[in-house]
């Protein structure tokens, strides 16, 4: 009955403020007189997609770093379509660069920039702090760091996958790729390769032979081609209910306020790239995948694991002044209706982001680009082997 009341309740909120008459700005200061409904949480741990991305950064490689930058939020949105056993997927993410010679040479000109993580503000922060630099390409030795190191998951649906690119000889260096394939395969991780360049010559160059070995997609690209976006009518309402959004996160703990100011410096980095790459952001924000209860108080209260451990002095002391001598039941009372404000808001940027989708495709144009593309296409084919299914 619970779950019949609050879809009623959210459904019953959305038409009114679909109703005409209701503007952006009124429309967030009704939410609160319809707040009745409890916080449903789930009892099963769903399945986890994880996705290490293994990118070349010597001196030729600024377009591809580019292109991860603002196509990262394309992944994250198609990912959220991600479905096994009726549950989202979750989505990790780990990013190693190679083949920059600021690196130390005594580590492969290897470097884990970030171990798998589901932080996306985290992840696009890294993505964007990546500099090219002249350096020795060890393909081998990136895919056996990245086994050897990573938090790889074990459960039986969860889908683990290497995404290497690059443009360099796929066989160079002491750690031969074979064997570090090999080390995929032992660990049910499937390795695609990404060959920045003419499909002939990454053949020649041995990034198909590892693609075929790691039973995964060879694929190439223009890393040099620009990110495309289309500019529709709905992109700048969208923008504006992410600044709402951003209106919904309580940060605490000792890095809470730092989280929170970084969640708008990077839609301010991310929009200066592209404005479209922001909205397309936005939508992701509104998405499963933005979990940040790590420092957000609503999604604390989400997640069985942080509610059951956050009532501490600790993380009291570091709420917002207006909340920290709140009992808990006020501050409880206070999250669930944060999380209804929050989700009304996310709904109405899904819906404008489904009339942007039809407005792009009445207008017969394509928003589908390079490394955003070969990502999905592998991801999904990889995923029928097990019990995935996609929107």
């Amino acid at each position: 009955m619970k779950n019949l009341k609050t879809l009623a309740l959210s459904l019953s909120i959305a038409a009114f403020l679909s109703c005409k008459g209701n503007t952006p700005q009124n429309q967030v200061a009704i939410i609160d007189e319809f707040i009745e409904a409890p916080v449903i949480i789930a009892n099963t741990k769903p399945a986890t997609i994880q996705i290490a991305l293994l990118l070349d950064t010597s001196n030729s490689m600024d377009g591809l770093i580019d292109q991860a930058k603002t196509q990262l939020w394309d992944i994250v949105n198609k990912m959220s379509s991600a479905q096994c056993n009726d549950q989202q997927a979750l989505l990790e993410i780990a990013i190693y660069e190679y083949g920059n010679s600021r690196l130390s040479a005594n580590d492969g000109f290897v470097r884990e920039v970030l171990s798998f993580s589901t932080d996306l503000d985290l992840i696009s922060k890294e993505l964007f702090s990546l500099r090219t630099n002249g350096g020795e390409e060890y393909c081998g030795t990136v895919i056996d760091k990245s086994l050897k190191k990573l938090e790889w998951k074990d459960g039986k649906n969860d889908l683990k996958m290497i995404f290497i690119a690059g443009n360099e000889g796929f066989n160079q260096g002491s750690v031969p790729f074979s064997s570090s394939i090999a080390q995929a395969i032992e660990k049910d991780v499937t390795v695609n390769t990404i060959f920045c360049g003419d499909w002939n010559t990454g053949t020649q160059l041995r990034w198909k032979e590892g693609a075929v070995l790691g039973k995964g997609e060879y694929m190439n690209l223009d890393h040099n081609q620009k990110s495309t976006y289309v500019a529709t009518p709905y992109d700048d309402e969208i923008l504006e209910w992410n600044k709402k959004l951003n209106n919904t996160y309580v940060y605490y703990g000792r890095q809470g306020e730092d989280k929170k100011m970084a969640q708008v410096e990077m839609d301010e980095m991310v929009q200066e790239a592209s404005i479209q790459a922001n909205v397309k952001r936005s939508v992701a924000k509104s998405s499963s995948n933005y979990r940040n209860s790590t420092w957000d108080l609503v999604d604390a209260m989400e997640d069985e694991e942080m509610r059951e451990g956050f009532f501490k002095s600790e993380n009291l002391a570091t709420l917002p002044d207006s909340l920290r001598n709140k009992s808990m039941k006020e501050i409880t009372a206070f999250a669930k209706a944060k999380k209804q404000e929050r989700t009304l808001i996310q709904n109405k940027i899904q819906e404008l982001n489904k009339k942007r989708d039809n407005y792009i495709k009445t207008q017969s144009l394509s928003e589908s680009n390079g490394l955003e593309s070969a990502m999905f296409q592998a991801i999904k084919k990889q995923s029928s082997s097990k019990e995935y299914t996609w929107d």
